[in-house]
């Protein structure tokens, strides 16, 4: 049950005029706004469209980016999926896992460059090279 198409139709970047003081929290938040069932001719297939935004927020009250789009997911059997979704908003786990890891991975990457063009701190962890202690330091200590 694989991911296969992922775009963007909306990104929206903004900063407030705050300066940045002390700890800066950044929370980053995916949400599955629409489930519907598509047709791809080109694999005698159906499959589900998912309406998703994500959202990451620098708080507090320093800014905000958030992106829109569809992502399109191959499923076994669509009708659970759809059923669920139509019933109380949610999707099959077996559906989410991949779904939401997925959109952590693309939109964290797009977000991470758009924070970096309003120089805010990028919304993941980048690794951080140190210098390596010399022999000297190590014996004295």
């Amino acid at each position: 049950m694989p991911v296969i198409g992922l775009n963007f139709t909306r990104m929206e970047a903004k900063k407030g005029d705050k300066p940045f003081t002390g700890e800066i929290n950044v929370n980053s938040t995916p949400k599955i706004t629409e489930v519907r069932e598509v047709g791809l001719p080109s694999l005698d297939k159906k499959a589900l469209s998912l309406g998703f935004e994500f959202v990451t927020e620098y708080g507090p009250d320093l800014a905000e980016i958030r992106i829109e789009g569809n992502l399109l997911f191959l499923a076994g059997d669509n009708a659970p999926v759809l059923k669920q979704w139509k019933k109380d908003k949610t999707i099959p786990e077996d559906v989410s896992v991949p779904v939401l890891n997925h959109l952590f991975r693309r939109c964290l990457i797009k977000i991470a460059g758009l924070a970096d063009e309003l120089q805010l701190p990028p919304p993941l962890q980048l690794p951080i090279v140190k210098p390596r202690e010399h022999a000297e330091k190590k014996e004295s200590a």
